[in-house]
């Protein structure tokens, strides 16, 4: 029985449709913090358990007879290591034979603001006593994407990563990962730093934009303060601005940066270019 917790997430309902591939629906529980979302899961066979991070008393019996369970990372992003402890917890009481979890790439020496939550989890794994595998996932690639509709609107790409290497991969690839390090045997104790096979710098990113698209884009550098200023002009929240901005500045640092293949290797393909999920992007706008 394999359980993923933030089931009816992007990351989380990538990960259940790719297993539904290979294991049968009643052999997968969403864990999730409100089932009614779930109904297409439900609708599929999969099992749908309420487990809140913030409801601790839900956890536990969400995870009754889970053999290993995908802990994928909170999105509430100050809040994460108080959740994911109680998830840790929880599944010990429960009997969980193994926690999957989706850290940061280099969580241990990373600089990324981000770090400080994963290395706090990845610390209470240890203690936890229960057998773990860490999934450290680099940039979701969507992350800058996301920035395509505003960069064509304005002819220009901000960011603070300067000349920084980003080898990212898309969702789908992590979530691959995910469900090949789930079914294979002998996990406990394995940590895999995952991104992409080839990395660009944003400046790359802009001038990929302008060519698929025909617009004029450039990079805009900016100072870490400054980007995150123009994010919270543009209606960010304050809290993701800061997460943005310091994300940058790590990346200009080599934060975003991995060339050992490993997720190559654990899915068995190339990874997914950047410039497919450019074309992706652009095809819904």
């Amino acid at each position: 029985m394999i359980a993923i917790t933030g089931a009816t997430g992007q990351l989380g309902h990538l990960v259940i449709n790719i297993l539904l591939k290979t294991i049968p629906p009643d052999q997968i529980i969403a864990a999730v913090r409100n089932p009614d979302k779930a109904s297409e899961l439900a609708a599929q066979g999969v099992i749908v358990r309420l487990a809140d991070y913030n409801r601790p008393e839900t956890l536990e019996a969400a995870f009754v007879g889970v053999d290993k369970l995908l802990l994928i990372s909170s999105s509430e992003v100050g809040q994460r290591e108080k959740q994911h402890k109680a998830v840790i917890q929880a599944a010990k009481k429960s009997g969980v034979g193994l926690i999957a979890y989706t850290s940061l790439l280099h969580a241990d020496t990373s600089p990324l603001g981000l770090g400080v939550e994963h290395r706090a989890t990845e610390a209470a794994l240890k203690d936890s006593g229960i057998p773990y595998v860490l999934l450290r996932n680099g940039w979701y690639t969507e992350n800058y994407a996301a920035s395509t509709a505003s960069a064509l609107a304005h002819g220009a790409f901000i960011g603070a990563a300067g000349e920084g290497r980003i080898a990212s991969a898309p969702r789908k690839d992590y979530a691959e990962a995910a469900t090949v390090v789930l079914q294979l045997d002998d996990q406990a104790g394995k940590v895999y730093e995952l991104a992409g096979d080839s990395s660009y710098s944003l400046a790359e990113f802009a001038a990929e934009i302008s060519k698929q698209s025909g617009k004029n884009v450039n990079y805009v550098n900016l100072s870490e303060a400054d980007f995150a200023k123009a994010l919270k002009d543009a209606g960010l929240p304050a809290g993701l601005t800061e997460m943005l901005a310091d994300s940058d500045a790590g990346a200009e640092k080599g934060a975003l940066f991995d060339d050992s293949h490993t997720l190559r290797h654990l899915i068995g393909r190339t990874t997914t270019p950047y410039a497919d999920v450019i074309k992706a992007t652009l095809a819904t706008l």
